[in-house]
């Protein structure tokens, strides 16, 4: 295996790579939270959902994770009662995305700290690694 500070690097790394796309999806739903259709049976954005693996580097022997998939929420569209809205059905109701900023922002603040929590494991192994490089100088 190679030098356990590396080693501790790339799986954060991978940590930080996966919350990354994590945290652009989260903002893609909260961007569309109010898109609706252009007519009645236009369909509205659907939320997304990211699914992590791990996954073991082969020449590493180390594990890491990834985004498995980006999938969509099968929960219903919300539905409001706004006749004079162009997307409106003849009933006057116009379906909206199946976001609740709620649980965007909640999810948001978990992976902003996963996040965080990542990058400061890469802080501290090139701390480490800076440390014993300076020790064997001296």
């Amino acid at each position: 295996m190679s030098d356990p500070l590396l080693a501790v690097s790339r799986v954060a790394v991978s940590g930080l790579t996966a919350q990354s796309a994590r945290l652009r999806i989260i903002v893609e739903n909260i961007a569309n939270a109010q898109s609706t259709g252009m007519s009645a049976a236009a369909i509205p954005y659907r939320r997304k959902t990211v699914s992590f693996e791990a996954v073991l580097n082969p020449y590493a022997d180390i594990q890491g994770v990834k985004v498995a998939r980006i999938g969509y929420d099968k929960s219903p569209p919300i539905v409001r009662y706004e006749p004079g809205h162009p997307a409106a059905d003849r009933n006057g109701y116009v379906k909206y995305p199946n976001i609740n900023a709620i649980v965007e922002m909640a999810d948001m603040r978990e992976a902003s700290r996963s996040y965080e929590a990542n990058l400061q494991v890469v802080r501290q192994a090139r701390e480490l690694i800076s440390q014993t490089i300076d020790l064997l100088k001296g």
